[in-house]
C-alpha cells in the first residue's frame, strides 16, 4: 500500500475487485490436470440438449422487390408481402387448391380497371383480392429484402461514403403498418440502395439472439455502395444459425456484365464476416462467415438475364400469354397487340424472302418455336400442362434453358456451392412497363424479359454435401496425375480397352432447364449445433398483379421444423451439470483452508477467524499475528503469496511496505517459469505456519497515517495453483505519533498530547486546525532535550560510583545518541516507552521501570530525541531559513572578515529570530548538546583530557546534528557540496562549541 494515498473502500470491497477464483496456470505442477472449464460445461451440458429442446416448427417469409426508387412503390408492400395479394392465377403455374389458400379471382378486379385507375398515391393491388397465400399472423419470420430505394443511377447516390437512413425509416414503417400487433424487428441492415429487414412474431422474438448484420460493397471500382449485399445472421432457439442475404448484382446483358455479376457474388461470399455467437456460454470461434449457418437464403435482383435468345422472340413468346390477361382495350393491350402484329408482318415477309432456308442457327430455331407457338391458340384443354407445348409451363421450361443463373451454377462459375433454387412456375419479373400488369418493357431499349429477381436458399447439408463432392474430385484428379507421372498413361495402352473418359468439370452439364433438379425434400440437416432440423419450401413465385414498380415483386415462403432450447428446462440441466462438474472437479482441484490463529494480546481486536487484525499500531513498534494453511484436499496444493489488485498510486508487490510475511519452511526448489514468488508444496493433511509482521518506520507513511491520507488496511492473495485464490483481509488501527510532524503542527498540540481528547481519530484536531500557537517549541523537544541533559548528568555521576575500572561508554563520542545497545530488544522497549510519553504528553522521566539505570534511560532518550529531529518535516532549520543563513555566511567569508565567534553567532542568531518557533527548537538542541559535551568532558579529571574530549565530542557531534536539524538540499557540484556541507558543521559548532566553552 502506498503511504501517501487512502484506499477509499473496505477490505471486502479489495476482494471484490481481485481477479476471479480459478486462474489458469502453467501445467509444470505435479497436481492433476483440472477439467472443469466453461468449456468443458458447455460439452456436458450439450450432450444433454435432448433434454431441454422441444420441437417446433416456424414460417419464413423471404421477400424481395426491386422498387426502382418510384413512389408510391410502399403503398403496395404491405399487401403483396404480408397478406399474400397481387397474385395472377393464369400467369402462374401455381396451384393454389394445393396450398390451402382460398380462390382469389371470383368477384377481383380485371386488368384493364387496375391499370386505368393506377396512381402513385394510392395502391395498385386489385380490388377485391383477399389474398391467396399465407400471410398475417400464420408467418413467424418475415424477412425482406429491397433494392433501389433511392435512385442510384445519380451520382449523388451512388458515391455517396455513407448510408441516409431516412428511405429505410420510410419502408420500415409501411412494413409495421401492414404487420399484426407484436411483430418485433429483430435486424435491420442498409447499404445505399439496399435495405434488409426481419421481424420476428411474438411467439418467435424471445428466442431470436446473436443477431449480426454487415454489408458488402461490390459496386463502382469494386468497393461502392451502389451495388453489393445487405447481410443479416440470427441464432433460432439458440440452436439454428440463419443468415439472410439480399443483394444488387452487376446489371447489363453483355458478357463482361455476366463476369461481373460472378464477381460480386463471389465477393460477398468472401468479405461477409459475423460477429461471434454468444449463447451465454463460451464465446464461439470468431469471424464466422457465409459457409458456417445452418440455413441461408439469398435474394434479391442478381441480373441474370436469358442468354442465345433474341429478346424479342422472347417478349413475343411471353406476350402471347399476358395479352389474354386484357378482356378489353387499354393502352397495355393495344401495345400488345401492336408488337404482335408487327412481328407477324416481320415473320410473314421473312419467309416470302427465302421459304426454302434452312435454319439452323439458335436464332431461327427459337423463332420457329415463337411461329409454333403463336400458330397454335392459347386455349384450356384438359392436356397436361407439361405435354401442352401452348401452355404457360412448356413456355417457361423452354425460356429457362437459356436462363444464365441456371447456367453459371451448372458450370460452377457461381452459386454451385449448394445452393437451390424452387421451381419457377412464373413470369419473368422484369421489365415491365410500371403500371402494366403484363406490358414488357416497351420503351425504345426493348430490353428482354429475365428472371432477373430471385430466391435461393442452402442448408448446412447441401454446403457440406457439395465440399465433400470437391475434396473427392480433387483426390481423384491427385490419383490421376499420380498415374500419370508413373506413366501409366502411356500412349502404348490400348484406347479400345478404355471403358469410359469422365471430366466431372465439363461431363453432365445440360442445357435443359429441369425443375427437379430443385429438389425440395425436407433431408434431415444437421445443424452446427448438433440438432437435426428440416426445411421444405412451400411456394415460390411472383406477384403479377402489382403494378408500381418495373420489377415484380417476389416471395417464397419456407416451413423450419427445429429444435429450440426450453429455457427453463436449460436451467434445471445446467445446475445439475453444474453439480456434476463441480464434485468431480473438486475430488481432483487442490483445496486449502486458511486459518487466522486467535491472539488476545489486544483486548480491543475481535478474534476472527477470516482477516488478520493487527489492532492498535504505534510508530516503529512490531506486531506479529499467525495464520495456519493446511492442506484438506486429496492431492499435493502448491501455493505462495502472489502479487495484489493495487490502485495506481500503491506500491506493487506480495505486500504493502509496512508488512512482511515469513513461513515456516523453505520454499520450492524449482517453481512454474514466469512465476515470480516463492512457492510451497503441501501435501494432502500437512499445514503451514504464516507468520505477519507489521512495522511502520518510514517517515513519510507516518506522515500519511497521520493526516489520515491513508490507512492500515489491505488484501493479501493466496494463489493456489490449479485451485481458488483466497483473499485475506489485513487490517490495523492507526495511533497518532508526534513523530512525522512540522514545528508549525506540534507547537499547536494542546495538553494532553497527540492522543488526548482534543484530537479526532483520523489525527486531526477537533476544531479543523483553527487553534492558534500554544507552545513557544514543541513540548516534546523540550522534554526530551531536558531530560537528555538531566539523565547524562546523572548518568556520568553513577558511573564514576558503581563501574570502576570499566571503559566509560562516552568513549564512543557518538554517545549517548548512538549506542552499542540500540539494536537490543530491550533498548527498543525503552524507546518504546519514550515515544508513548511524548505522545501522551507525559513526564518522560517517568517512562521507565525503576530498575532500569540511568546509563539504558539517556541512550533510550538521547536516541528517541535523535529519530524524532530527523522526523520533524521540513526540519528544524527548514529549507527557506539556511538560505538565509548560509546568504549571511557567504557574506562574511567573502568580506574576509574576521568577526569573534560570540558576534558571528549573534548575526546567525538575527536570521533565525524570523521564524521564533524554530530559533526556540534550535537553541533548546545546541543549548543541550552543549551542556552534555561539558558534562563528558568535565568527567575526566585531567585538564589536557577535557580539552581533547570535548573538541572530539564537538566534531562528532556536528556531524551528527547537522543533518538531524537542517532540511535543504545540497549542490550537486563536489566542490558546492564540499562547502556547504563545511557551512552547516560550522553553525551547529558555533552554537555548542561557544556554549560549551563559556559554560566550562
Amino acid at each position: 500500500m502506498s503511504s501517501t494515498s487512502h484506499l477509499n473502500f473496505s477490505p471486502d470491497e479489495h476482494i471484490r475487485e481481485l481477479p476471479g477464483a480459478f486462474p489458469i496456470t502453467p501445467g509444470e505442477y505435479e497436481s492433476p490436470p483440472v477439467i472443469s472449464s466453461q468449456l468443458s460445461l458447455s460439452q456436458a451440458l450439450n450432450q444433454r440438449k435432448a433434454e431441454y429442446t422441444v420441437p417446433r416448427k416456424v414460417k419464413i417469409k423471404v421477400g424481395t422487390w426491386n422498387v426502382a426508387a418510384l413512389h408510391g412503390t410502399e403503398l403496395d408492400l404491405g399487401a403483396w408481402f404480408v397478406d399474400g395479394k397481387g397474385i395472377s392465377e393464369s400467369l402462374s403455374v401455381l396451384s393454389f387448391d394445393e396450398r390451402g389458400g382460398p380462390a382469389n379471382s371470383e368477384g377481383l378486379e380485371d386488368v384493364a380497371h387496375q391499370e386505368a385507375r393506377r396512381s402513385k398515391k394510392k395502391p395498385t393491388i386489385p380490388f377485391d383480392d383477399h389474398g391467396a397465400l399465407p400471410g398475417g399472423d400464420e408467418i413467424g419470420l418475415y424477412a425482406l429484402g429491397l433494392q433501389e430505394i433511392v435512385d442510384i443511377s445519380s451520382a449523388t447516390e451512388a458515391l455517396r461514403p455513407y448510408n441516409d437512413p431516412h428511405p429505410g425509416r420510410k419502408w420500415k414503417r409501411a412494413v409495421e403498418k401492414a404487420l399484426p400487433n407484436g411483430y418485433t424487428l429483430v435486424a435491420e441492415q442498409q447499404l445505399i440502395g439496399l435495405y434488409l429487414v426481419v421481424y420476428a412474431a411474438p411467439a418467435i422474438s424471445p428466442m431470436v439472439s446473436s443477431v449480426s448484420t454487415t454489408s458488402v460493397r461490390t459496386g463502382l471500382m469494386g468497393y461502392m455502395g451502389n451495388k453489393g449485399a445487405v447481410i443479416a445472421r440470427i441464432v433460432l432457439g439458440e440452436t439454428t444459425r440463419i443468415v439472410f442475404i439480399n443483394c444488387h448484382l452487376c446489371a447489363g446483358a453483355e458478357k463482361g456484365n455476366l463476369e461481373r455479376r460472378n464477381w460480386d457474388a463471389s465477393q460477398v461470399q468472401k468479405q461477409t464476416k459475423f460477429n461471434p455467437v454468444d449463447l451465454g456460454g463460451p464465446t464461439e470461434e470468431t469471424n464466422e462467415g457465409l459457409g458456417d449457418e445452418d440455413f441461408a437464403f439469398w435474394f434479391g435482383d442478381l441480373n441474370y438475364r436469358l442468354e442465345g435468345i433474341p429478346g424479342e422472340d422472347v417478349r413475343r413468346l411471353l406476350l402471347l400469354h399476358t395479352k389474354n390477361e386484357y378482356t378489353q382495350a387499354n393502352a397495355s393491350k393495344r401495345k400488345i397487340d401492336a408488337e404482335l402484329a408487327l412481328h407477324d408482318k416481320s415473320s410473314i415477309h421473312s419467309h416470302t424472302e427465302d421459304d426454302s432456308s434452312s435454319h439452323t442457327s439458335s436464332h431461327t430455331h427459337d423463332s420457329s418455336l415463337t411461329s409454333k407457338t403463336a400458330a397454335s391458340p392459347l386455349s384450356s384443354d384438359t392436356l397436361d400442362p407439361s405435354s401442352d407445348p401452348t401452355s404457360l409451363q412448356t413456355t417457361l421450361t423452354s425460356l429457362l434453358s437459356h436462363d444464365q443463373l441456371h447456367q453459371q451454377m451448372r458450370q460452377r462459375k457461381a452459386f454451385h456451392d449448394g445452393w437451390r433454387e424452387g421451381p419457377i412456375d412464373f413470369l419473368p419479373t422484369y421489365k415491365y412497363d410500371a403500371g402494366s400488369v403484363g406490358m414488357f418493357d416497351s420503351s425504345e431499349k426493348k430490353r428482354g424479359p429475365s428472371w432477373c429477381d430471385r430466391i435461393l436458399f442452402r442448408t448446412r447439408r447441401d454446403k457440406q454435401e457439395h465440399d465433400q463432392k470437391v475434396h473427392a474430385e480433387e483426390a481423384a484428379k491427385k490419383r490421376d496425375n499420380e498415374m500419370k507421372a508413373h506413366g501409366i498413361d502411356d500412349p502404348a495402352i490400348n484406347e479400345e480397352e478404355v471403358l469410359f473418359d469422365y471430366d466431372p468439370t465439363t461431363d453432365g452439364i445440360e442445357d435443359e432447364y429441369d425443375a427437379d433438379t430443385n429438389q425440395n425434400d425436407p433431408a434431415i440437416v444437421t445443424t452446427k449445433a448438433g440438432f437435426e432440423d428440416k426445411i421444405h419450401l412451400e411456394y415460390y413465385t411472383s406477384h403479377q398483379r402489382v403494378l408500381s414498380s418495373d420489377h415484380k415483386p417476389l416471395d417464397a415462403l419456407f416451413t423450419l421444423s427445429y429444435e429450440a432450447v426450453d429455457p427453463d428446462l436449460k436451467a434445471k440441466v445446467h445446475q445439475e451439470v453444474t453439480r456434476e462438474l463441480d464434485r468431480a472437479e473438486n475430488e481432483r482441484r487442490p483445496a486449502v483452508t486458511v486459518i487466522v490463529d486467535p491472539h488476545q494480546e489486544d483486548h480491543d481486536s475481535p478474534t476472527d477467524h477470516e482477516s488478520v487484525n493487527f489492532g492498535n499500531v504505534q510508530y516503529a513498534i512490531k506486531k506479529t499475528r499467525n495464520v495456519t494453511i493446511a492442506n484438506t484436499g486429496r492431492v499435493p496444493a502448491t501455493l505462495g503469496f502472489t502479487d495484489r489488485i493495487i490502485a495506481s498510486d500503491q506500491g506493487a508487490g506480495v505486500t504493502p511496505t509496512w508488512l512482511h510475511i515469513h513461513l515456516d519452511r523453505a520454499p520450492d526448489k524449482e517453481r512454474a517459469a514466469g512465476e515470480p514468488h516463492d512457492v510451497y508444496t503441501l501435501e494432502p493433511g500437512d499445514a503451514a505456519n504464516v507468520e505477519l509482521t507489521i512495522q511502520v518506520d518510514d517517515v513519510d507513511l507516518v506522515r500519511a497515517l497521520n493526516d489520515a491520507k491513508t490507512h492500515l488496511e489491505d488484501v493479501l492473495v493466496l494463489r493456489v495453483h490449479n485451485g481458488r485464490d483466497h483473499f485475506l483481509p489485513v487490517h490495523a488501527t492507526w495511533l497518532q505519533s508526534s513523530f512525522g510532524r512540522s514545528i508549525g503542527d506540534l507547537i499547536r498540540i494542546p495538553e494532553g498530547g497527540v492522543r488526548g481528547s482534543q484530537y479526532n481519530d483520523d489525527g486531526g484536531p477537533k476544531d479543523g486546525g483553527r487553534a492558534g500557537v500554544k507552545w513557544s517549541a514543541p513540548r516534546e523537544l523540550f522534554r526530551l532535550t531536558e531530560a537528555v541533559e538531566d539523565l547524562v548528568e546523572r548518568a556520568v555521576a553513577e558511573w564514576g560510583m558503581r563501574r570502576g575500572d570499566q571503559s566509560p561508554p562516552w568513549e564512543d563520542t557518538r554517545w549517548p545518541f548512538i549506542a552499542d545497545s540500540d539494536e537490543t530488544k530491550e533498548m527498543q522497549g525503552l524507546r518504546e516507552r519514550v515515544r508513548e510519553a511524548l505522545d501522551n504528553d507525559n513526564a518522560v522521566m517517568h517512562a521507565f521501570p525503576r530498575e532500569t539505570d540511568n546509563i539504558q534511560r539517556v541512550e533510550a532518550v538521547a536516541a528517541t530525541l535523535l529519530a524524532f529531529l530527523t522526523s520533524i518535516e521540513g526540519g528544524v532549520v527548514t529549507e527557506d531559513l539556511w538560505t538565509e543563513v548560509e546568504a549571511s555566511m557567504v557574506e562574511l567569508e567573502s568580506s574576509q572578515a574576521h568577526l569573534p565567534a560570540e558576534d558571528e553567532k549573534v548575526r546567525l542568531l538575527d536570521v533565525l529570530v524570523s521564524s521564533p518557533a524554530h530559533s526556540t527548537s534550535f537553541t533548546f538542541v545546541t543549548s543541550m548538546l552543549a551542556k552534555v559535551i561539558l558534562e563528558i568532558s568535565s568527567a575526566s579529571a585531567d585538564a589536557e583530557a577535557k580539552g581533547a574530549i570535548r573538541r572530539m565530542l564537538e566534531e562528532s557531534y556536528k556531524d551528527m546534528f547537522s543533518d538531524a536539524l537542517i532540511k535543504a538540499p545540497l549542490p550537486t557540484g563536489v566542490r558546492e557540496r564540499r562547502r556547504a556541507t563545511a557551512r552547516r558543521n560550522r553553525m551547529i559548532e558555533m552554537f555548542i562549541a561557544s556554549r560549551a566553552g563559556s559554560d566550562a
